[in-house]
């Protein structure tokens, strides 16, 4: 097996701001970059006009690129019908940016698919996804799901019923290790038709977990980012670690995105670790090491 797909990075894994960690995506030898696009100076209220072009040329001038932003919105994803407006505005804002930037994926988090497809939460989920999947469509543009909160086949089923493929996949093989114990290689094979960016991130499953105390529900708890990490590194339940050190089948995952025809980008995530540069040049030689 060889791989030709390009390596990436999140810019925001360094915990270095924005340009620093750009410098050290270059260092490390990624050729792209995937930045968060939500608060401080990528804010699309913040980041404006002339500011736009300039970090784009800037980027370019360093000979990367981005493979995607980072629109998630935390809390309780799209599961607030009440929240959801403006939330689906500021999703559409993070979106035009994307575009400004050169890249034409935002990848986020929706909330747990409920299993009740007849529920309010679900019928919420649903309306606002279908409003983003047809706002991005009309820019050939995706916000690609990130996989972990619910199986593989249950992501599809939701997917499905959408009027277009916007809302598409970011399939994070680590979440599905960590979280729910489905398999990554079945899980690619399952989204298929739906992945257009991908994290490359390992991790150990220490016991079974539910899914809410990982990523919030509505009316139960709020997705936090910080507290995942923190779980992430405490190894109550799961533990992420660096690349070839968990139950990922690297491997076998890298055929199975070879074997659907996946082109697109192997963006590195590095959640935890007390030096985060060093795992993540490691994980770019991984990677590389499957490029013959």
């Amino acid at each position: 097996m060889k791989l030709n797909n390009k390596i990436g990075v999140i810019v925001d894994s360094f915990g270095l701001g924005v340009r620093e960690g750009l410098l050290k995506a270059k260092e490390v030898g990624a050729d792209g970059v995937q930045i968060y696009a939500v608060s401080g100076e990528m804010d699309p209220e913040v980041l404006t006009g002339s500011k736009r072009k300039e970090l784009r040329s800037y980027i370019e001038g360093l000979g990367l690129e981005i493979s995607a932003l980072c629109g998630d919105l935390a809390g309780h994803g799209f599961q607030d019908a009440e929240a959801n407006p403006a939330k689906i505005e500021k999703s559409k804002r993070i979106l035009d940016l994307a575009v400004e930037l050169g890249t034409n994926i935002v990848t986020t988090h929706i909330g747990i698919v409920p299993d009740n497809a007849d529920g309010r939460i679900y019928e919420a989920m649903q309306q606002a996804c279908e409003e983003l999947g047809v706002y991005a469509k009309s820019m050939n543009a995706y916000f690609a799901i990130e996989t972990g909160p619910e199986p593989a086949a249950h992501l599809k089923e939701f997917l499905d019923t959408l009027s277009t493929n916007g809302v598409s996949v970011n399939f994070d093989p680590a979440n599905m290790v960590m979280v729910t114990g489905d398999d990554p290689v079945q899980g690619v094979k399952t989204l298929r038709d739906y992945i257009v960016h991908t994290h490359v991130k390992d991790g150990k499953r220490l016991r079974p977990v539910d899914p809410k105390d990982v990523y919030g529900f509505l009316g139960y708890s709020a997705m936090d980012h910080q507290k995942i990490a923190e779980m992430a590194a405490s190894g109550a339940a799961f533990e992420e670690v660096p690349l070839g050190e968990g139950k990922v089948d690297f491997p076998a995952y890298f055929a199975a995105l070879q074997e659907i025809g996946y082109t697109g980008y192997l963006t590195i995530e590095r959640e935890v670790g007390t030096n985060p540069a060093e795992d993540i040049a490691k994980a770019v030689s991984f990677i590389q090491s499957y490029r013959g």
